[in-house]
């Protein structure tokens, strides 16, 4: 990491609607370029920027939105990045939630490996940030937020998750969180090789699940197989007659959809199948409650 990039990534700005941040703004290099489609929600009416979250002694960055004026506790929603971590389309997703009402925290997952924005390719942040940011740890902060979210206005008993492609996946492991009540995961890889730092993934946590996910995913998405997303049906209808949560989950493939079709600054950004996941995000939470 040269030292510019560190200053600017560590010297964090903490501002309210009327400023930038460090975190959460401009899009990471190895992430294509941004295309004219990239959605800016404003911040009129948002309190939204840089937060320190503890998680023991240490300190993790978050991008942080919510209402200016709210009145009572608000329904709390974790946003997962993809593995370009906490960039601007992700605080913008805060921003969107925060315009419903919601008190949305997007946490640097990968803050301790480094900064994916010192990588050029998505190998190079696979080997050298996602591969050193084991699973356990991710939770562990994930519930460090809620934490935090519960002292800071957000209503403890109204939490989901959602997450785009790695955080999609992440999405799926916080549902065995007890805290969480619901999750939307788009397209997040469900199968994969068990590792040290990934000793589980989705088609194996079915039974273990205490929050129904939504599952949304591309009918041609190369990386992430039709099979594999049969393989967590099946394991969700096994699971399904012992765990409520399993039976409440569901599916939405898109048809001729890539990977990554809501991520409205790259090319795989597809319009029609970005806009109708959302409303079924929107309307999931808030027919389990978190709302």
């Amino acid at each position: 990491m040269n030292q510019k990039t560190q200053s600017s990534r560590r010297n964090f700005i903490k501002t309210s609607a009327i400023g930038a941040t460090a975190i959460g703004v401009g899009f990471v290099a190895a992430s294509e370029p941004v295309l004219a489609a990239a959605i800016e929600t404003d911040f009129n009416g948002l309190k939204a920027g840089e937060q320190m979250i503890p998680v023991g002694s240490f300190q993790m960055p978050a991008y942080v939105s919510r209402p200016e004026k709210a009145k009572g506790s608000l329904p709390i929603i974790i946003v997962a990045s993809e593995i370009f971590g906490v960039h601007e389309y992700i605080a913008d997703v805060t921003r969107r939630f925060a315009k419903l009402g919601y008190l949305a925290i997007a946490p640097e997952f990968f803050t301790r490996a480094g900064d994916p924005n010192t990588y050029g390719t998505t190998a190079e942040i696979q080997k050298n940030i996602v591969a050193k940011t084991p699973d356990a740890q991710v939770l562990n902060d994930l519930q460090a937020a809620l934490v935090w979210a519960g002292k800071n206005g957000g209503d403890l008993k109204r939490v989901g998750v959602t997450g785009f492609c790695w955080g999609g996946r992440i999405t799926w492991l916080s549902a065995t969180l007890p805290q969480v009540r619901a999750g939307v995961a788009w397209y997040g890889r469900l199968i994969g090789e068990k590792t040290e730092g990934n000793p589980r993934h989705p088609v194996d946590i079915a039974a273990d699940l205490k929050a129904p996910v939504l599952g949304l995913y591309g009918g041609a998405d190369a990386g992430i197989s039709l099979e594999s997303v049969e393989q967590m049906r099946a394991a969700i209808a096994e699971a399904a007659p012992k765990n409520p949560a399993a039976k409440a989950c569901q599916f939405e493939v898109y048809p001729d959809t890539p990977h990554a079709f809501h991520a409205d600054y790259r090319a795989t950004y597809r319009e029609g199948p970005a806009k109708d996941g959302w409303e079924k995000c929107i309307a999931w939470f808030k027919k389990m409650g978190v709302a």
